[in-house]
């Protein structure tokens, strides 16, 4: 069981950094992170063209390039290197110690014919499921790595299927002059009569019920499949590359070990259906550092399954370092969830910037999960330009929240079983943010609240300030909120147990409104509440006795 070491008074607040984790008798901090093996390959090279490559752009090079990394694999490994060039490829099967060496202006370009694709039993948004075959996959390796500096492009536009909302007036005349289906409304852009078909059978992609692969030819190209996919993997590498334009996500590692991404670039469109950066799902020890994601969905994600497979399988993402990263544009900038039903703790996230996300820090789950995530350290972030919340703990994600109309204290509470998820102690240390709608929104489950969140030494210009829904144990300290929304400027809902220390603020309407019979144990601390116009509001049950401490 994981064990994280704080003092608990609400008075004094403990810097994340000072947090210690220990798991399983090893204890983890910002001083003694997890230790992250990389892979070793001998110097031995072989170039493509040694097996008949050519770089015309026409010549489909898949034989050749999997005859090649066979070839090393066989030898006890190395390198293949794929030189300067433009290189036309179907799918690619990685082999244990081998080094696919992608190099400076070198592009590696997946055919956009999907009868290159053979449809395979595969995983899919944590669970088993059948997918087209992945552009480049690996399955129960040791010692691998794809590094240089060329451009792998999963040519995924082919693959995908957008609304006419997410193109200009142009781009949409474009694509649709190239063929595919169009909508019988006129709004959405489809790549194929069987995508639509996948798209409108119910449980298409199934496995299991006496269904098999072959019967779900007829919805072929409905799977769209992961650009990178490597599943029990040991010992990997991806150093330097540029990994774009996938059909879904771009990078997906499966119950791996030993992961490190090191000064990548991985890009989807801005308008990419379900084009994640990258999904670490059920690894352990991992390190992403000093890359640059540009995605479609969310930028860094981690999952663990989904639902009674995932616990099934009890197989969390842990022991994770995530540092000197930029996230463009995504759902997310660090995400957890929603497929976490295994689990995640000791994850380590620091120095990292997102531009234009949706969201930047994004923990999400609901209902049916379960799973554990705890042991969630963060310093030194910067934000900008965020689109929705800065900071966001969801316990509703997908499914329908409590809303500003309803009876607080008649929620609906479900029995806590083995598919409740738990949020708890996460550390979040000097995050700045220029620009979001909201600051912080904490919303639990009113059977399991959000737990031990830690938010210290932060600055947020925000539109609105902080929501605190179903919530114990949180301790914001050292915060500016600097929001133009400020009736009320901290929202707090059937919530206890709140330390508010030295929190500084712009010009305020109301600094507090608390709702609810479970709002008690309110601290304010070192704050200036004269300084508001109101101090605080009481509703639905909440009394005057639920703050205590500063006038």
């Amino acid at each position: 069981m994981s064990v994280v070491k704080t003092r608990i008074g609400i008075a004094v607040l403990l810097l994340a950094g000072c947090v210690t984790s220990r798991v399983q008798g090893q204890q983890y901090s910002w001083q003694h992170l997890p230790r992250v093996n990389k892979p070793e390959f001998k110097k031995d090279t072989i170039n493509i063209l040694k097996y008949g490559a050519k770089a015309d752009g026409i010549t489909l090079n898949t034989t050749s390039i999997n005859k090649a990394i066979s070839a090393c694999s066989a030898k006890g490994g190395g390198v293949v290197l794929i030189p300067q060039g433009l290189w036309l490829t179907g799918p690619l099967v990685m082999k244990s110690n081998v080094n696919l060496h992608v190099s400076r202006a070198a592009l590696l370009q997946f055919t956009d014919d999907k009868t290159q694709y053979k449809l395979v039993e595969g995983n899919y948004e944590g669970h088993a499921a059948v997918r087209n075959e992945s552009p480049i996959s690996g399955t129960n390796l040791t010692n691998i790595a794809i590094t240089g500096e060329g451009i792998i492009d999963g040519h995924g536009d082919v693959w995908r299927a957008i609304s006419k909302e997410r193109l200009t007036e142009a781009e949409w005349k474009k694509l649709v002059a190239s063929g595919g289906v169009v909508s019988e409304n006129g709004k959405s852009w489809y790549p194929s009569e069987s995508y639509v078909k996948g798209l409108k059978t119910p449980g298409a992609g199934v496995i299991g019920n006496g269904k098999t692969i072959a019967d779900n030819e007829p919805f072929k190209d409905f799977f769209r499949p992961n650009m990178l996919v490597l599943t029990n993997c040991k010992k990997v590498l991806l150093q330097g590359v540029t990994l774009q334009n996938s059909p879904a996500w771009d990078i997906h590692t499966l119950l791996c070990e030993d992961l490190t991404v090191q000064n990548a670039r991985v890009r989807n469109p801005w308008n990419a259906q379900n084009g994640d950066g990258i999904d670490v799902e059920s690894c352990r020890n991992v390190l992403i550092e000093g890359s640059t994601f540009d995605a479609g969905d969310d930028g860094i994600c981690i999952k663990s399954g989904r639902d009674e497979e995932g616990r099934k399988r009890g197989k969390p993402t842990e022991n994770v370092i995530v540092r000197n990263n930029v996230v463009y544009r995504a759902h997310g900038g660090f995400v957890i969830g929603s497929e976490m039903s295994g689990g995640a703790r000791n994850i380590f996230v620091s120095n990292c910037t997102f531009i234009g996300t949706d969201i930047g820090l994004r923990f999400k789950t609901t209902r049916g999960r379960g799973g554990v995530v705890e042991n969630i350290f963060i310093k030194d972030i910067a934000m900008k330009d965020i689109l929705h919340e800065a900071i966001l703990f969801d316990m509703y994600y997908g499914g329908k929240s409590p809303g500003e109309a309803d009876d607080i204290n008649d929620r609906a509470v479900v029995p806590v079983t083995e598919a409740t998820p738990s949020f708890r102690k996460f550390y979040v240390n000097n995050v700045v943010c220029n620009g979001a709608e909201k600051a912080l929104m904490i919303r639990g489950l009113p059977e399991m609240g959000i737990k031990d969140i830690h938010i210290e030494n932060s600055t947020f210009k925000t539109v609105k300030g902080a929501d605190v829904i179903e919530a114990q144990n949180i301790f914001l300290k050292n915060i500016h909120l600097e929001s133009k929304e400020t009736s009320p400027l901290i929202n707090i809902q059937n919530s206890n147990n709140l330390a508010f220390d030295h929190i500084t603020y712009g010009n305020t309407e109301l600094l507090f409104k608390v709702s609810g019979k479970k709002s008690q144990q309110i601290k304010l601390l070192n704050t200036d509440a004269v300084k508001a116009k109101n101090k605080a509001e009481f509703a639905s049950g909440a009394t005057k006795n639920a703050i205590t401490g500063s006038n």
